[in-house]
């Protein structure tokens, strides 16, 4: 059987605002539960410009570190979290998803959101990590984390507010560039 070769990425935009968002896709949890926990930021260009057409998704492990394999990721019926969720950025580049903290996959490891952004331009999806603060150990022994220099870890680890809310602002280029991280198949 001959390789088979991957074809070209194709950039999603300007029309994706209106064929992939669905009904309540950033809220992997109501907004009312106990342990919902907003996941916001801003979306920037390389001049440091919030972009106002991009689009997030998030897959996560749950609070107990089980990242759940069930069917039907857009169900949205209150009861099962499925660990994925999707938000369209607004007129100012802002995103904001609705979930739980998650829990460390791993025996000490850092907890973390799988982020994959899609935007106007970009061929290919970028994909990188939203580390949950806190934890300084996990973070610390984390692989991914250690072989960053400091400026570069601490862009991939998101910041508590004042109200309890995860902020993870994502720079596509430029001086502050988030990590973006490669997959095979995805290079």
């Amino acid at each position: 059987m001959p390789d088979l070769v991957a074809t070209p990425g194709q950039t999603i935009g300007p029309f994706f605002h209106y064929a992939l968002p669905f009904d309540r896709d950033r809220e992997l949890v109501p907004p009312g539960r106990p342990d919902a926990v907003r996941l916001h930021g801003t979306v920037y260009d390389g001049a440091g410009k919030p972009i106002p057409d991009a689009l997030l998704e998030i897959r996560q492990a749950d609070a107990t570190g089980q990242v759940p394999a069930v069917e039907g990721s857009l169900r949205r019926d209150g009861t099962v979290f499925t660990g994925w969720g999707r938000c369209a950025v607004d007129s100012v580049g802002r995103y904001s998803f609705t979930t739980v903290v998650p829990g460390p996959s791993s025996p000490g490891g850092a907890a973390f959101y799988a982020v994959t952004v899609f935007a106007r331009g970009l061929l290919n999806r970028l994909f990188t990590r939203a580390y949950i603060p806190g934890d300084a150990d996990a973070l610390e022994a984390d692989p991914l984390l250690a072989g960053l220099d400091p400026e570069a870890r601490d862009g991939l680890v998101a910041v508590r507010e004042e109200d309890g809310s995860l902020r993870f602002d994502v720079h596509l280029q430029g001086g502050r560039e988030t990590v973006f991280l490669a997959f095979p198949r995805h290079a």
